[in-house]
C-alpha cells in the first residue's frame, strides 16, 4: 500500500501560477510510474501529466502542454507539479497517483493502470 499526500492547492487569478506536490509514504518510490489527474465538478477525473520511474520521460495532455511542468525528486519521494499560465479551465480537484511498474514498464496516462490515489488539492483559477 501506498499512502499519497497532496499540498499547494488554492486560489489564484487566469494568468498566475501553482505548484502542486506530491509526498509518497513507500520504501520503493523510484518503482513507480507517478501522475497527475484532475477532476472538475461534473466532468470525468482526466490525465493531466505522468512521470517515468527514472523521471528522464515526461507526458503531457494536450490542454496543458507548454504550461504544466511535471517532476519527481526520488531522494524525497515526491512528484510535483508546476502550473503556469493558468487558465479558469484549469480548475478542478488535481489527484497524484502512482503505478505499479508493469510489462515493458512503461508509463502510463489511463486512470484505470494507476494503483494508488491520494485526497486530492483543489485549484480554483479565477478570470
Amino acid at each position: 500500500q501506498v499512502q499519497l499526500v497532496e499540498s499547494g492547492g488554492g486560489s489564484v487569478q487566469a494568468g498566475g501560477s501553482l505548484r502542486l506536490s506530491c509526498v509518497a509514504a513507500t520504501r520503493t518510490f523510484n518503482t513507480y510510474a507517478m501522475a497527475w489527474f484532475r477532476q472538475a465538478q461534473g466532468k470525468e477525473r482526466e490525465f493531466v501529466a505522468a512521470v517515468s520511474r527514472g523521471g528522464p520521460h515526461q507526458y503531457y495532455a494536450d490542454s496543458v502542454k507548454g504550461r504544466f511542468a511535471i517532476s519527481r525528486d526520488n531522494t524525497k519521494n515526491t512528484v510535483d507539479l508546476q502550473m503556469n499560465s493558468l487558465k479558469p479551465e484549469d480548475t478542478a480537484v488535481y489527484y497524484c497517483a502512482a503505478a505499479i511498474a508493469r510489462g515493458l514498464g512503461r508509463t502510463p496516462t489511463s486512470m484505470n493502470e494507476y494503483d494508488y490515489w491520494g485526497q486530492g488539492t483543489q485549484v480554483t483559477v479565477s478570470s
